[in-house]
């Protein structure tokens, strides 16, 4: 049986929460563990957020109350009124996740039969030491970026292996070719660096660095760039010397893909190459027609993916380099 970080912050945030709200002589001081039980979230934000609805939603659900309480009095009747008219408002105001934990502290009102300062200052309490003993327990949270690193490793190592593959496939060397497992695994490993990347950017309050999840926004760009190019080789079936020409910069593409590599040398190679490609000698065979165009359609799809790294790194290179100095 395994024991996450989160099943340990609950663990302790319960148990604290219930202290500090009996040390407070605060009654009903369970309802402050079971509060923090609900607000231990995920991440840094999504706790924080969590708890300022909650505190919004205690303050909506202690007025609704009052005013059922004072018009009908202590009983469920009132109590099912309070429910009729704080429900649909909670989910309007997208204070939802209140709706539980407030009704609970209402009952506490209900239950003691009283409006009086006393109880109202109880239950507000009750929720700010729940959700503050959270968040405070939610301000730990491991460091992500070595996860993000070994996930960029292993998708720059898969895309490697796509290009190398596709530079045989080009060479006419088919029996190499995966179909589309590789993609699948690219794409997997792609999914699972986005969700990571929005979790370590949850977890920041102040940092301003989108660089983890842009990458990754980059590399799905370009993971649906070279699923076009896989279905163009499929239907290309004769080496030339134009195929040949592009293998060689689909290699180089392949040897040299990494995060800081700016793509700029290999953009300008290719663009040559397009221009050569548009002015060189008509095909004589419709077979050779359509090779040539499998060919252009491959190599535009290639300049893209080229073109997607280098404006990346233009934007976000540089500012990666200097976080990383400053780490």
């Amino acid at each position: 049986m395994r024991i996450g970080m989160r099943t340990v912050k609950t663990a302790i945030a319960a148990t604290l929460a219930i202290i500090l709200a009996e040390w407070l002589h605060l009654e009903y001081a369970v309802s402050a563990g079971i509060i923090a039980i609900l607000s231990v979230q995920n991440t840094k934000k999504g706790s924080l957020q969590l708890a300022i609805q909650r505190v919004y939603s205690t303050v909506l659900a202690l007025s609704i109350a009052a005013v059922f309480f004072m018009l009908v009095g202590y009983n469920a009747v009132s109590f099912g009124l309070y429910l009729l008219i704080f429900i649909p408002l909670a989910v309007k105001l997208h204070v939802a996740d209140g709706i539980v934990v407030s009704s609970v502290l209402v009952s506490h009102i209900l239950l003691e039969q009283s409006l009086s300062f006393f109880w109202f200052k109880n239950e507000l309490l009750l929720m700010a030491v729940g959700a503050g003993i959270a968040i405070i327990l939610n301000l730990y949270m491991p460091k992500m970026e070595d996860e993000l690193k070994r996930s960029q490793q292993k998708i720059e190592a898969i895309m490697r292996q796509i290009l190398t593959e596709m530079t045989q496939g080009l060479r006419n060397q088919s029996e190499y070719l995966d179909e589309f497992g590789l993609l699948n695994q690219l794409k997997g490993t792609l999914d699972y660096a986005q969700e990571k990347a929005a979790r370590n950017l949850d977890n920041q309050f102040f940092a301003s660095s989108h660089y983890y999840s842009q990458y990754v926004d980059m590399r799905l760009v370009q993971y649906r760039i070279l699923t076009q190019m896989k279905r163009h080789l499929v239907s290309f079936h004769h080496s030339s010397e134009q195929s040949m020409a592009l293998a060689e910069i689909t290699e180089k593409t392949a040897q040299t893909l990494d995060e800081h590599n700016t793509a700029e040398d290999l953009v300008a190679e290719i663009t040559t190459m397009v221009h050569e490609f548009r002015s060189s000698k008509l095909p004589e065979t419709r077979e050779e027609f359509e090779n040539r165009a499998i060919l252009f359609q491959f190599m535009n799809d290639l300049r893209y993916l080229l073109e997607m790294k280098r404006d990346f790194y233009a934007e976000f290179g540089l500012k990666e380099k200097e976080m990383t100095r400053g780490r």
